[in-house]
């Protein structure tokens, strides 16, 4: 099996559709354990930003892998807790969770030459204690050694639902039907690529979160590391 990294370092990968919790859960498990946290849906919406403030064409694949080893991409924790992404020295966070830079996200990783720019920088976040990391592919293609793999999933309905009510919160003029055409088609373009398909890795625990609190998926995720 491919070797990521210091392979006694624990890694637990939770992969999954748009909307399906693996944020939250991973951060919240994350926290719990007391391990590092590695959002890999942050770097490639942070190359989508990058590539956006450039009018880059998502359909020039030589300027957006350009775009994705030049771009810098840092992490920091700000004072409330909240983790903030810095691309190019600019705080990128609240413009990362639009739906454009979701979508700009999609159409780069399906770029090969985009996903092994990006690899090793995913993989340098494998430290000591251990990391919790969320995605489509981190079990099967980032960390195929992980000790822990989980997949998540929810209803289509649900996911939507999800999104919907955190855009609403932030005052952002979406609708459910809108919102559910977009994660079916995302769906089918993560499932569907070429390269990095999303798909449960072999050795992974499948959750389904429809219909259940926060709090009920992190003790089953916990409980995945622990047996």
């Amino acid at each position: 099996m491919t070797t990521t990294g210091d392979s006694t370092i624990p890694v637990l990968t939770i992969d999954g559709p748009s909307g399906s919790g693996k944020g939250t859960i991973s951060r919240l498990v994350a926290e719990r354990l007391g391990w590092h946290y590695l959002d890999s849906g942050a770097l490639y919406r942070a190359v989508g930003v990058a590539a956006g403030w450039n009018d880059l064409d998502l359909d020039d694949a030589g300027a957006l892998v350009r775009c994705a080893f030049d771009t810098e991409i840092r992490f920091r924790e700000a004072a409330d807790g909240e983790l903030r992404v810095l691309v190019n020295g600019h705080d990128a966070t609240d413009e990362l969770r639009t739906e454009t830079a979701g979508a700009a996200a999609s159409a780069i990783a399906a770029i090969p030459e985009v996903r092994t720019a990006l690899r090793d920088r995913q993989r340098a976040f494998r430290q000591p204690p251990g990391l919790v990391t969320d995605g489509r592919d981190m079990g099967t293609v980032i960390f195929p050694d992980a000790q822990f793999k989980v997949f998540l999933t929810a209803s289509a309905e649900e996911r939507a639902e999800r999104r919907y009510k955190q855009l609403k919160e932030k005052g952002v003029s979406v609708t459910l039907a809108g919102l559910l055409r977009e994660i079916l088609a995302r769906d089918a373009r993560d499932a569907n690529r070429a390269v990095a398909p999303l798909r449960p890795a072999e050795d992974a625990v499948r959750i389904d979160t429809t219909g259940q609190p926060i709090d009920a998926v992190v003790q089953q995720v916990l409980a995945v590391v622990r047996r």
